[in-house]
């Protein structure tokens, strides 16, 4: 019973401790992202600023000719289509009317394939299919026959996703494919939408490895403008995602939604996804961040989709956080209330280690006193130190029976509580974490030993071939090795009494012994008499 409540007693670090390691994952990444988060008015308004800029041209122009307002348009559609869905669907109409009124059937055509862009974003399939049928592409030249093309084949692969449909899916993926090969049949191989769109049709046709290739080629290798690189990023990220690699996805979207940042791309999804990958990992607090961020993106784009996307999230990821700050303020509280007990513990030990070293500092004035005398100096000296050294051992054993004497009683308290007496203080044993004591004495132990004995450690690795010699953790003083040698070296050469005070079995101190003995350059019968010659200071 008392094993089970210390382990209970322990949920609480474990949990935060778990936390805390999620917290520090990425946590250099999530900083820059946090900054540039920060930033996201001043690239919003970089961005208006060049569309009243475009806008004052148009204004300013002086008896502006079709082609001069059909320019201006495309370049208003261009600022807009992933900034603002109301204002591209707009811009793509006047493009359209202003083709028409041209009489250019080459501008018509294109108009349509910038129609079908927007109208695609909103996930509005039928009306993208009936907007690219009516484009005449033997009258376009190749970089607007690729674009057609490539939107022609990614529309097929969005409805495939859409319809997760065992029977539609594969064909539309099929009709994708050969829209994509017409498209990249147009390109130049080392182009950005050659090895793109290759590698989205790998991925589309199961041939993971090589889209992986692909994708990861653009993100290493080619200097991408911002919305090229946050959508290879945001493709091979969904890859990681699908092949159970969260880690690896998370490192992809981060850099994806800074780029989204920076080129004040509200029509994404690296922010959203990114937001579902930190909920899961448990750091509640950013993806809460993230998730608003998403979702005033998908309002301000206005695209009906994308916010039915995030607003289904939104609710599960705020319902969680405010779980996680419920149960941060339970840990704090727990911590808040351990953290009195100790102190109160560490107030008592400190008067007492006070009182000791007072009495310490006024034998070291008797000896200092007494240096007129050569030969008392000597002996004096070699009584304080054995003095020392035999206080120290029975301040440790003192130590020891008192938290033998603790264990009682809080077993005495748990009968009480058991009985239901409840006048008594149970309550304060609950609190009461003898393992954390024990430990903590441990290590004033080591401290008051390595003070006297400072050479004690390097003296004993003397003892043994390099090998194995004792390599000690950052900030630990003694391990149980030494421990028990350092018992020894204060006299205390009972081993049951060396066994009751470290918490082990007598055998188990023998067995330590003997192997550590084993392990000697010395004979067993001399190794103790070895470890007694490590002179104090």
């Amino acid at each position: 019973m008392p094993y089970m409540k210390r382990t209970l007693l322990l949920v609480p670090f474990i949990f935060l401790f778990h936390l805390m390691c999620v917290a520090q994952g990425h946590d250099s990444l999530l900083q820059k992202l946090n900054t540039i988060l920060d930033k996201k008015k001043d690239y919003d308004a970089q961005k208006l600023s060049r569309i009243d800029k475009l806008q004052q041209d148009l204004n300013n122009a002086v008896n502006p000719d079709l082609n001069f307002r059909y320019n201006i348009y495309l370049k208003l559609y261009e600022e807009y289509k992933s900034f603002n869905y109301d204002q591209a669907f707009h811009y793509a109409q006047k493009l359209q009317q202003t083709a028409d009124a041209l009489k250019d059937p080459v501008k018509i055509a294109y108009s349509r394939i910038k129609f079908g862009f927007i109208l695609l974003s909103s996930g509005m399939f039928k009306e993208t299919f009936d907007t690219l049928k009516m484009v005449n592409v033997k009258l376009l030249d190749v970089e607007a026959r690729k674009e057609y093309y490539f939107l022609t084949g990614r529309t097929y692969y969005d409805l495939a996703d859409f319809d997760k449909d065992n029977y539609y899916t594969p064909i539309y993926n099929v009709k994708a494919g050969k829209y994509i090969d017409s498209a990249n049949a147009l390109c130049n191989p080392k182009s950005f939408e050659y090895i793109y769109y290759n590698g989205l049709k790998f991925l589309k046709t199961n041939n993971i490895p090589q889209a992986i290739i692909n994708l990861k080629e653009l993100v290493k290798d080619h200097k991408l403008p911002d919305h090229k690189f946050a959508v290879t990023a945001s493709t091979l990220s969904d890859i990681y995602i699908r092949n159970n690699e969260p880690d690896s996805a998370i490192d992809l979207l981060i850099p994806a939604a800074m780029a989204d940042l920076r080129s004040s791309t509200k029509e994404a999804a690296a922010m959203t996804t990114l937001a579902q990958l930190l909920q899961k990992k448990g750091d509640m607090k950013n993806a809460y961040v993230y998730i608003k961020q998403a979702l005033e993106d998908a309002n301000n784009y206005g695209a009906r989709q994308r916010k039915i996307q995030v607003s289904a999230i939104l609710p599960t990821i705020a319902g969680e956080r405010i779980n996680y700050v419920e149960e941060q303020r339970r840990v704090l509280f727990f911590y808040a209330s351990s953290l009195t007990v100790l102190a109160i513990i560490v107030v008592v030990f400190a008067v007492i280690i006070y009182k000791q070293l007072r009495k310490l500092r006024i034998a070291d004035k008797v000896i200092l006193e007494a240096n007129h005398n050569l030969q008392e100096s000597i002996v004096q000296l070699n009584e304080a130190n054995t003095i020392k050294e035999e206080y120290i051992g029975y301040y440790f054993n003192l130590i020891s029976e008192y938290i033998n004497k603790l264990e009682r009683f809080k077993r005495s308290v748990d009968n009480k509580l058991t009985t239901k007496r409840y006048d008594d203080i149970g309550i304060i044993v609950n609190n009461i974490n003898l393992t954390k004591e024990r430990e903590e004495l441990f290590i004033n132990f080591d401290k008051a030993f390595l003070k006297i004995f400072p050479n004690f450690v390097t003296g004993y690795n003397m003892l043994f071939s390099e090998e194995n010699r004792i390599k000690l953790l950052p900030n630990q003083l003694l391990n149980t090795d030494l421990r028990i040698f350092a018992l020894i070296r204060l006299g205390i050469n009972d081993t049951e009494k060396i066994a009751h005070i470290l918490e082990y079995s007598v055998n188990t101190i023998y067995n330590y012994k003997a192997r550590i003995k084993a392990k000697s350059l010395i004979s067993n019968d001399e190794f103790e008499d070895a470890i007694m010659a490590i002179k104090a200071i």
